[in-house]
């Protein structure tokens, strides 16, 4: 299980375990919190396609689909 810090989430790297339409490393563009500064949104973006997913953030914690950096 990687560990992720919402605080340290905004610009953070990723590389999926599994490549799908030739994307693979990632980062965090953007980050949007509710009133008690929870994450209700987290979107990446694929570093050489421009392309932009929303995405649950808790999906970061798994090991067998992510790792932390550009691998």
């Amino acid at each position: 299980m990687n560990k992720v810090s919402p605080k340290a989430l905004l610009h953070s790297k990723w590389t999926k375990v599994e490549v799908e339409n030739k994307e693979k490393h990632f980062v965090v563009t953007q980050l949007e919190t509710d009133d008690e500064q929870r994450i209700v949104e987290c979107k990446i973006e694929a570093v050489m396609s421009k392309n932009e997913y929303s995405i649950n953030w808790r999906d970061l914690k798994n090991s067998d689909s992510w790792k932390i950096g550009w691998k």
